[in-house]
């Protein structure tokens, strides 16, 4: 079964690391390699603020 985002967004919505942060748009996801069961997530934050949250996730991986 291909991934998709109704499948992330509610894994991202149930970790804590993800508290209080809202996607600007829908995800974006791809498969890291054509063969490969692993697939790589881009999101846009949505963080208003002081931009405190988006800049705690810039340049960092999570395995989900």
């Amino acid at each position: 079964m291909p991934i998709s985002s109704s499948i992330v967004e509610p894994i991202l919505k149930v970790n804590h690391i993800f508290n209080n942060i809202s996607t600007a748009l829908k995800l974006h996801i791809i498969m890291a390699l054509p063969k490969s069961d692993m697939a790589i997530v881009w999101l846009d934050i949505w963080d208003v603020q002081s931009s405190s949250k988006a800049k705690s996730f810039i340049n960092r991986c999570f395995n989900v």
